[in-house]
């Protein structure tokens, strides 16, 4: 192979192999699939036009994340003038959105919990991704400084700044961002959740306090309030899928005189001690899609 064709083929190669690694970093960094798939995108294009200026001082991976991180910082100049969040962001944002886990291998590897995305749309975006590059990466404050074209002092102030408001918003400790493979227990929870009709069937599956969060509605909240709205007599449509390390349902509904199953919702749950404490709902085409899965259904079949 010429040195012309190894320059050309190392960063597709590079690519391909961090890619999946690549787009859970962009989803960190923006909070939902779509605007991370753009950012990944627009990440490998910019890589691949300063391809050459690649010196191996760091690893690819490293270099891609920087690069990723750099987009996504120029976009947010460019973007409108942020604002704060006020109240519970899973309540009301709708930019938010569930993250598909493929496997348990890579979930246990590179999934955070859904309160700490959530938590992390309360930093500008410097703060935001210096946290994510200290703290979820483990990379060093001289590391960090490098990625973002700052003197380490500066970033130690934006990780500390981020902290600060991480810890009032998800769990201080970062051990608890991660969800441990599903157990038998939580399946048999879904399994439940998924076939009960009746009120009476599902108020046993749910904590006292339970919530849940659908924006642009309203929250539901309390174990009555809940489980008569989810038992309403509506033709529901639904498959199992984890997302965030979570138990999800992807659901589709059928409305009255239709003749397909229309894509709708994900619903992330949260179990605790043996009850669903929490039910995060995204609603909206887009959510579904990026499970892979189809916009409409005919008739039910088969979980796929």
């Amino acid at each position: 192979m010429s040195v012309t064709n190894e320059r050309e083929s190392w960063l597709p190669a590079a690519y391909a192999e961090h890619r999946r690694g690549l787009h859970a970093h962009c989803y960190r960094l923006t909070g939902n699939v779509a605007d991370a798939d753009d950012l990944v995108q627009e990440a490998f294009l910019r890589a691949w036009r300063s391809r050459d200026a690649f010196e191996g001082r760091a690893s690819a991976r490293t270099w891609l994340f920087r690069i990723a991180t750099n987009v996504f910082l120029d976009n947010r100049k460019a973007a409108s003038r942020r604002t704060t969040p006020v109240g519970d962001v899973l309540e009301w944002s709708t930019e938010l959105g569930p993250y598909p886990d493929p496997s348990a291998d890579f979930a246990s590897r590179e999934t955070v919990e859904l309160a700490l995305i959530a938590a992390l749309m309360y930093l500008p975006a410097r703060q935001r991704a210096a946290f994510i590059l200290r703290d979820a990466y483990g990379w060093t404050p001289a590391e960090v400084a490098e990625a973002l074209g700052a003197a380490v002092p500066a970033v130690n102030s934006l990780v500390q700044r981020a902290r600060e408001t991480v810890r009032r918003h998800a769990p201080a400790d970062p051990a608890r961002w991660r969800r441990p493979p599903l157990t038998s227990e939580d399946e048999e929870i879904v399994r439940r959740y998924r076939t009960a009709t009746d009120p009476a069937h599902l108020i046993d599956l749910l904590a006292e306090d339970v919530r849940i969060t659908m924006p642009p509605d309203a929250p539901v909240s309390g174990r009555e309030e809940v489980a008569e709205f989810l038992t309403r007599p509506l033709d529901w449509h639904t498959f199992p899928a984890v997302a965030n390390g979570r138990p999800a349902l992807i659901n589709y509904l059928r409305q009255p005189g239709k003749e397909h199953y229309e894509a709708l919702t994900v619903d992330v749950l949260r179990i605790v001690d043996g009850k669903i404490a929490e039910i995060n709902a995204f609603i909206g085409l887009h959510h579904v899609t990026a499970f892979g899965m189809p916009a409409t259904l005919d008739v039910p079949i088969a979980a796929i």
